[in-house]
């Protein structure tokens, strides 16, 4: 523009276009393609897909910026006293226009340039970001639970007429089903999974006494037991505190297969025992269903905590066909652990009842008379259907009132999964691990 602004000769300007439409049209094309790999990084970091949303903020500022444009371009005529009517323009008016048109976009894009000068999101990120997004959907799509297997397990076909005979919710709106979820909470339950996360952690990161004990206080009405799923990273502070609140604890170790962790871990779990803040001890939570480590290594971790803790329950928490798959696990537990998942069977809401019979019945007839105890059942809220399991805030309401009525019947200890919804699990499950909670991120009440 500075060169080719030349009075008296607009037809240079046209040599100005091809400029123009190059950086233009290179300009456009890398933003458009920077604006995709912002959204794949924001799919990784929240679980939700929002191209809507970020094109249309990208096109609005756009727009913003054209209009912002065209309004001054009149203002910059004025300042520099170009009058289109004049055939001889004053001293200074053609510079004037010089300086403004083709000094305002040069500040305007160092700017920029300045602005992003730290944009690190490169070619190999973003292709990283996309092979974990692409891995996760994949997980998502294949969970570690196997939907279907109660109907293997137990040999034959499920009948949906025998699957109902739980509550009938069908004359009851989903406010009245969202009452009856607060009354029955009121009125206390067997057992909560404590999740200790707060939005912004991540599994690894350590958790304070503070957020604990603020969580804790939310939750300490409703229950009798408190679960804690490790013993490293400040979770061994919730059995701790739970037994200030006068809670009674099962207390997990997390077993993995990183040996140095899980000693640890071990270590920590025998040091809480000693010190009296133990009911019960988990050693694992579904190790063998991720096929970390060996049935006959989780048996020898049993082994020593029984030894070190004599008098205190020990088992192990897995899905109820776990136990299966490994009886000697059986031999060693002094109770069965199992966790209940009508939702990751595919069973649709109105055969739940059906389903926890008879996963309660088969793990039974395993355990050999030891007590059984649901270590885990619960419902989300949100996320992908598993066949004709469909996640939403209603269902979620009613499979609390279906297993707390199906538990008094059938005199099982629950522990419901879980207290509050954990955003770090949106990076390793998507949406639907991050919307088992009955309260939300923000510690307020989902019903």
């Amino acid at each position: 523009l500075w060169f080719l602004f030349i009075p008296g000769k607009p037809y240079m300007f046209v040599f100005a276009l091809p400029f123009f439409s190059f950086g233009i049209g290179s300009l456009f094309t890398l933003m458009m393609s920077m604006t995709a790999d912002v959204c794949d990084l924001d799919e990784l970091n929240s679980g939700k897909r929002r191209e809507g949303i970020f094109g249309a903020i990208y096109w609005w500022m756009v727009k913003f910026g054209f209009a912002i444009a065209g309004g001054l371009s009149g203002v910059i005529m004025s300042m520099v006293g170009f009058d289109p009517a004049l055939t001889t323009q004053p001293d200074g008016a053609i510079t004037g226009l010089r300086l403004f048109y083709s000094g305002l976009p040069i500040l305007g894009t160092s700017i920029a340039m300045w602005a992003m000068w730290n944009y690190d999101l490169d070619e190999a990120k973003a292709r990283e970001i996309r092979t974990e997004l692409d891995r996760r959907k994949e997980a998502t799509a294949k969970p570690a639970y196997e939907p279907g297997v109660l109907m293997s397990m137990i040999g034959s076909q499920l009948d949906p007429a025998t699957m109902k005979g739980g509550m009938d919710f069908s004359a009851l709106s989903d406010q009245e089903i969202k009452k009856a979820l607060r009354t029955r909470l009121k009125s206390g339950v067997h057992g909560l999974c404590f999740s200790p996360y707060i939005e912004g952690q991540d599994i690894e990161d350590q958790l304070t006494d503070a957020q604990i004990r603020q969580r804790m206080d939310i939750i300490k009405p409703y229950t009798d037991w408190i679960r804690s799923f490790s013993c490293t990273n400040g979770n061994e502070l919730i059995p701790v505190i739970a037994k200030e609140n006068n809670k009674k604890t099962l207390v997990g170790a997390w077993i993995s297969n990183d040996l140095e962790k899980n000693e640890q871990e071990i270590s920590q779990l025998i040091e809480l025992g000693k010190a009296g803040h133990i009911d019960i001890a988990a050693i694992g939570n579904e190790t063998l269903l991720r096929k970390e480590i060996s049935e006959t290594e989780l048996v020898a971790y049993i082994n020593r905590v029984k030894q070190a803790l004599p008098g205190i329950t020990v088992g192990y928490v897995d899905t109820y066909y776990e136990f299966y798959r490994n009886p000697k696990v059986i031999e060693a537990s002094d109770v069965i652990l199992a966790n209940f998942y009508p939702f990751w069977e595919g069973s649709k809401i109105e055969y739940t009842n059906g389903y926890l019979t008879r996963m309660l019945e088969f793990t039974k007839e395993l355990a050999k008379n030891k007590k059984v105890i649901i270590a885990e059942t619960g419902w989300p809220s949100k996320g992908n259907a598993i066949q004709e399991a469909t996640p939403t805030l209603t269902n979620a309401a009613k499979y609390f009132l279906e297993v707390y009525t199906w538990s008094e019947k059938n005199a099982v200890d629950v522990f419901y999964f879980s207290s509050f919804d954990e955003s770090w699990k949106v990076r390793i499950e998507g949406e639907l691990g991050a919307g088992w909670g009955l309260w939300n991120k923000d510690e307020e009440l989902k019903y």
